[in-house]
C-alpha cells in the first residue's frame, strides 16, 4: 500500500508550518518530522489542567454516562486511572484551544477518554499499562486544530470539499502528534490516524483493516459520544437506544467487533454484566434525530440551504457514522 499523500498543510496551533499539501507521509518523511519535535515538552496531569475534572465529572453526571459510569467500582477505577494520566504541553494546549472555539470536540475528546479507559479495563489485559503510556484518546481529534472553525462548526450540510478537509484531520493528527512525540511510531499518533479505519477496510484515510483492539476500543467510544452527546449538524443528540442500534449496525457490517459492541451495551444496563455474555438484540426500533444534516454532501457549485431547517434537495447522503 502506497503511504498518505497530505491534501493540505500541517501547521502547529501556533501557526509554525511542519508539511505542505502534497506531501508524501513515507517513512522518511516521517522520520525527518518526528526528528524536528524531539524538544522534551513539560507534561501535566490531565486532571489538574484548567477545568478537565470539574468538565468530566459534569458530562458523567448526565445520561447516558450516569448509567455507564454509575457503579462504585467504576468511579474509583477511572478516576484513579485518570489522576496518572498526563499531557504534554502541545496537546494541552489543544485542550484550550477546543474549549474556547470548538465545545463540542473539547467534551468529546475528554468523554472518549473516559469511556476508553472504561472499556480497555474490560477487554485489554495490560490496560492500565497502556493508559498509563499513551493518553491515546485525549488527543485522537487532535488534527482539527488544522480545520478551519468555519467547517467544524458548521450547522448546514457540507460540500464535498469540506468533508475532505474534515475527513484530513486523521493525517493532520497523525503528523502533529509524531513532532510533537519524536515518534510516528507512538500509539497516540497511529491512534489519531487510523481512529476511523474499520475492520473491513471500509473507514479512512487508508481504508485498511482495522485489527488493533485498542485502536477500535477508540474508534467505537468515538462513534458511541458522537451519536449521544450535542453537534452542530444537528438539534438534538441520539437517543440512547437508537445510539446502540446504529453502533449494532457497525458490528453486522463487519465494521467493528462485537466483542466491543457487548461491553458498551453491559455498561448501559445499570448491571454488572460478562461483556462476553451479553446478548445483542438485533431488533432496531430506535429513530435518529430530525434536522440531523451529517452525511449530506453538497457538491461545491451546489446552492446551500437557506436556513437549517430548510429541506435539503441536493447532494446525496453518504460517509460513515460520525466521530
Amino acid at each position: 500500500m502506497l503511504p498518505p499523500t497530505l491534501s493540505y498543510p500541517v501547521h502547529t496551533l501556533d501557526g509554525h508550518p511542519l508539511l505542505p499539501a502534497g506531501t508524501l507521509l513515507d517513512e522518511a518523511t516521517m522520520q525527518e518530522v518526528a526528528a524536528t519535535g524531539r524538544a522534551r515538552h513539560h507534561s501535566t496531569p490531565l486532571l489538574e489542567h484548567g477545568r478537565v475534572r470539574r468538565d468530566l465529572q459534569e458530562q458523567m453526571s448526565r445520561l447516558p454516562y450516569s448509567v455507564i459510569f454509575g457503579a462504585s467500582d467504576n468511579q474509583g477505577m477511572l478516576w484513579a486511572l485518570m489522576e496518572e494520566t498526563h499531557i504534554i504541553a502541545p496537546c494541552l494546549a489543544s485542550l484550550d484551544y477546543f474549549r474556547r472555539h470548538d465545545p463540542y470536540t473539547y467534551r468529546h475528546v475528554l468523554m472518549v477518554f473516559a469511556l476508553t479507559t472504561l472499556l480497555a479495563r474490560d477487554l485489554i489485559p495490560d490496560f492500565q499499562g497502556w493508559l498509563r503510556e499513551s493518553f491515546a484518546s485525549p488527543t485522537h481529534d487532535i488534527g482539527k486544530t488544522c480545520v478551519p472553525l468555519e467547517v467544524l462548526r458548521k450547522t448546514t450540510p457540507l460540500r464535498r470539499s469540506e468533508r475532505q478537509m474534515l475527513e484530513h484531520h486523521t493525517l493532520s493528527g497523525y503528523v502533529l502528534l509524531s513532532h510533537y512525540l519524536g515518534d510516528h511510531h507512538h500509539f497516540a499518533a497511529r491512534v489519531a490516524r487510523d481512529h476511523h479505519e474499520r475492520k473491513n477496510g471500509s473507514g479512512y484515510p487508508r481504508g485498511i483493516r482495522n485489527t488493533d483492539p485498542m485502536v477500535e476500543i477508540i474508534t467505537v467510544c468515538d462513534i458511541y459520544d458522537a451519536l449521544v452527546s450535542p453537534r452542530p449538524y444537528r438539534t438534538t443528540c441520539f437517543d440512547n437506544r437508537t445510539a446502540i442500534e446504529e453502533i449494532t449496525r457497525l458490528a453486522e457490517r463487519g465494521e467493528i467487533g462485537w466483542y466491543v459492541v457487548k461491553a458498551l451495551v453491559a455498561h448501559n444496563r445499570r448491571v454488572n454484566y460478562d461483556p462476553g455474555e451479553v446478548w445483542v438484540s438485533d431488533e432496531k426500533r430506535g429513530t435518529p434525530p430530525p434536522g440531523n444534516t451529517y452525511g449530506i454532501l453538497l457538491d461545491d457549485e451546489d446552492e446551500p440551504p437557506a436556513d437549517d431547517s430548510a429541506p435539503v434537495t441536493s447532494g446525496e447522503k453518504s460517509g460513515p457514522v460520525p466521530g
